[in-house]
């Protein structure tokens, strides 16, 4: 007797799944914006309820003030830990602002300007140092960095490619 396959075979077969596996993705898809949908507006509704969202701390906030004194004290942070029954790390978000690598900012305040340090490429390098420049840019070239051995390789990269470019002078 003749084999008689009930689904098709080759590559009828293949766009039969493909057409399946697409449906089944569109569905899966709307699922899940459905329920993104459902968590946003449940989010929205608890947010103007005035709910807040988050785990609990693990210092009740009747405790909080307790554990803030204590560690204004100069008492280590295990020791309030171990009193309070809580992690060290619980213990440093009730302190968190009080610590001393906290900085409070003000809303006003401009940002801090952080030090420059300018690494520049061979050629470019040898541009700058020959040129006029102010005082403070000058300053930021000389406060270079030590090139580690992949820098180097970089660079001498970069100045290969350069010098392909700039045509040799007389």
């Amino acid at each position: 007797m003749p084999f008689a396959p009930t689904e098709p075979v080759g590559p009828r077969q293949d766009q039969s799944q493909r057409r399946r596996v697409s449906t089944d993705q569109r569905i899966l898809a709307a699922a899940g914006e459905l329920q993104r949908e459902l968590t946003y507006d449940g989010l929205r509704a608890a947010e103007a309820k005035g709910s807040k969202g988050g785990r609990r701390p693990a210092i009740p906030a009747d405790k909080t003030a307790d554990v803030r004194t204590a560690y204004l004290e100069n008492r280590s942070i295990a020791a309030l830990a171990r009193d309070h029954g809580v992690s060290r790390g619980a213990t440093r978000t009730a302190v968190a602002d009080l610590m001393p690598d906290h900085t409070a900012t003000e809303e006003d305040a401009p940002a801090p300007e952080l030090p420059v340090t300018l690494g520049m490429p061979g050629k470019v390098a040898d541009f700058l140092r020959l040129i006029d420049l102010e005082p403070a840019e000058r300053a930021a070239l000389d406060h270079g960095v030590p090139a580690v051995p992949a820098q180097r390789k970089a660079r001498r990269e970069y100045e290969t490619r350069v010098g392909t470019l700039v045509p040799p002078g007389p």
